[in-house]
C-alpha cells in the first residue's frame, strides 16, 4: 500500500464562537491510500484544543508506515482488536488512517462501510445543528431557518461571560423554534456553582440535555453533578478515550464520542460496548470538517441516542459530498466504501 497527502483550507460560512474560542477556518489534511488500483480516503483536521497544527498533522501522517500489512483488511484487523499498528500517534491521526483503510476495504469488497461493520441497512439519523454564541436576534433567525429546512435538533453553544446572555439566547431560540429539541454545550465554561444555579433554568426552557457544563479534569465532580442535575448530563472533554468512558459509565447520562478524539470507528465501537447496559447513552459528535471527515461517523449513526454530525454543514463550501444533512438528516451512502466523492473531481468528470 502506498499513500499520499494533500492539505486544503476549510472556510466556515460564518465564524463559530464557543466559550473558549472563535473559529472562521481550519486546515484539513487528506490522506489517500492506494492498493491494487483502488484508493481510499481519510481526513484529519487541525485543532488548537488538541494541539494539532497543519505541520504536525503532515509530519505524523508522513511517518505512518502501512508497508508491513499486505492489504488494508489486515491493517483494519489490527485496529479492530485494539492493537496500535501506527505507533504512538494522536487519535485524530489513527482515525484518519482508519478512514482511508475502511474506504479502501469497502471498495475492494464492493460494499459500504456500514456493512463491513455489521449493519445491513444504511444508517440514517437526525443530526443536531449548532448555533454558536451570538446575539439573540441572529440566533432566532438561525433557529427559524434551520427548523424550516427540516432540523429537529438544535445545539446551542453557551459559556458567554455573562450567563444571562446564554439564558436569553436559549429563550429566543425556544420561542423561534418551539418544536425543536434543544441541546446545550458550554464546553466546560461553568463552575460547579454556576452549573447548579443555571441548569434548572435551562431545564425550564425545555433543554433536553447539556454537554460538559463544567471544566474537564474532575470526572467525579461531573458525575456528582449529573446525579443531581435536573436534565441529562453528557460528558465530552472528560470522555476522551475508553478508560475515561469506563470511569464514567453509569455515572453520567451520555458520552460524546468523536472519532478524532477517541481514535476512530473501532475505538468508538469499543466505547459503545463499554457503556452498553450501564444507563449511559452515546452521542456521536464531530469536529468541523468536510463530508469526508464526517462520513465514518455517519456509518455508525444508528448506534447513538444523539447525533451531532453537522461539521460539514458549517462550511462555506464542502469539498466532498455524499452524506446529506442539509435537511436535518445525515445518511450513510449505500455505495462501496465511505460513499463520498470529492466535488471538484466529480465536476471534472462531468
Amino acid at each position: 500500500m502506498k499513500s499520499s497527502l494533500r492539505t486544503v483550507r476549510l472556510e466556515l460560512a460564518e465564524p463559530l464562537r464557543i466559550s473558549r474560542s472563535t473559529m472562521a477556518a481550519r486546515d484539513a489534511v487528506w490522506l489517500t491510500v492506494e492498493h491494487d488500483g483502488l484508493r481510499g480516503h481519510g481526513e484529519a483536521v487541525t485543532s488548537v484544543y488538541y494541539g494539532l497544527g497543519t505541520e504536525t498533522l503532515l509530519r505524523l501522517l508522513t511517518t505512518v508506515d502501512l508497508s508491513r500489512f499486505p492489504d488494508p483488511e489486515s491493517a483494519l484487523e489490527a485496529l479492530r482488536v485494539g492493537e496500535s499498528p501506527l505507533g504512538d500517534v494522536p487519535p485524530a491521526v489513527t482515525a484518519a488512517v482508519e478512514s482511508a483503510l475502511l474506504d479502501l476495504a469497502g471498495k475492494r469488497a464492493g460494499v459500504p462501510v456500514h456493512r463491513l461493520l455489521g449493519a445491513a441497512a444504511p444508517p440514517v439519523a437526525a443530526t443536531a445543528r449548532t448555533i454558536g454564541i451570538t446575539d439573540p436576534g441572529h440566533a432566532a433567525v438561525q433557529a427559524r431557518r434551520l427548523t424550516a429546512s427540516g432540523f429537529e435538533v438544535l445545539k446551542v453553544k453557551a459559556g458567554a461571560p455573562d450567563p444571562e446572555d446564554d439564558i436569553e439566547r436559549v429563550r429566543v431560540i425556544r420561542d423561534a423554534a418551539p418544536r425543536a429539541r434543544l441541546l446545550l454545550d458550554p464546553n466546560g465554561a461553568w463552575s460547579l456553582a454556576q452549573a447548579d444555579a443555571l441548569l434548572p433554568r435551562f431545564a425550564d426552557l425545555g433543554v433536553e440535555a447539556v454537554e460538559q457544563p463544567v471544566a474537564p479534569g474532575d470526572p467525579d465532580a461531573l458525575a456528582a453533578l449529573a446525579e443531581r442535575a435536573p436534565l441529562p448530563v453528557i460528558a465530552d472533554e472528560d470522555a476522551v478515550g475508553l478508560d475515561d468512558v469506563r470511569r464514567l459509565a453509569g455515572r453520567v447520562h451520555g458520552v460524546n464520542v468523536k472519532l478524532a478524539k477517541c481514535g476512530g470507528v473501532h475505538a468508538a465501537l469499543r466505547i459503545a460496548e463499554a457503556v452498553e447496559g450501564s444507563g449511559t447513552a452515546l452521542m456521536l459528535g464531530c469536529l468541523t470538517a468536510s463530508s469526508l471527515g464526517l462520513a465514518p461517523a455517519v456509518h455508525l449513526a444508528d448506534r447513538a441516542r444523539w447525533a451531532d454530525l453537522d461539521g460539514h454543514l458549517l462550511l462555506a463550501r464542502d469539498p466532498w459530498t455524499g452524506i446529506g444533512g442539509a435537511d436535518g438528516v445525515v445518511r450513510a451512502a449505500d455505495r462501496p466504501g465511505l460513499g463520498v466523492e470529492e466535488v471538484t473531481a466529480r465536476e471534472d468528470v462531468a
